[in-house]
C-alpha cells in the first residue's frame, strides 16, 4: 500500500511540476522585468528632462539677449516689447524645474512655448 502511495505522491510531483514551474518562472520573469522597466524609465526620464532644461535654457538666453539689445533704445515700443520679454522670463524662472510631479508641468510648458513663438513672431 506503501508502494502505490508512494508511486501516487511521485506521479502528482510530475503533474505538478509544471504548474510549479510556471509560477516560478513567473515570479522570475516579474521581478526582472520590473527592475529592467525601472531602469528603462529612469534613463527616459533623464533623457526627457535634459530635453526639456535644454529647451527651457534656449528660450531664456532668446529673452536675456533681446532684453539687452532693446535696453538700448527706451522709446514706446521697444518698452512693449521689454514687458513682454520680461514675462516671458518671469515665466521660465517660475517653472518648476525640481519638481517632476507637479501636476501642470506640461500646461506651464505649453504655456512658454507659445509665449516664445508669439516673441519669435514680433522679431521676425
Amino acid at each position: 500500500m506503501e508502494a502505490a502511495a508512494a508511486g501516487c505522491d511521485m506521479f502528482e510531483e510530475i503533474v505538478m511540476a509544471e504548474e510549479r514551474f510556471h509560477g516560478e518562472g513567473y515570479q522570475e520573469g516579474y521581478a526582472d522585468g520590473s527592475h529592467v522597466g525601472v531602469v528603462e524609465g529612469r534613463r527616459y526620464g533623464s533623457l526627457l528632462g535634459a530635453k526639456i532644461g535644454s529647451e527651457i535654457g534656449f528660450y531664456l538666453g532668446f529673452a536675456l539677449t533681446w532684453q539687452c539689445l532693446f535696453q538700448k533704445c527706451t522709446d514706446e515700443k521697444n518698452n512693449k516689447k521689454i514687458r513682454a520679454l520680461d514675462y516671458l522670463i518671469r515665466m521660465i524662472q517660475k517653472f518648476p524645474y525640481e519638481d517632476p510631479t507637479y501636476d501642470k508641468l506640461q500646461e506651464d510648458l505649453e504655456k512658454i512655448r507659445g509665449k516664445f513663438k508669439q516673441e519669435m513672431e514680433e522679431r521676425v
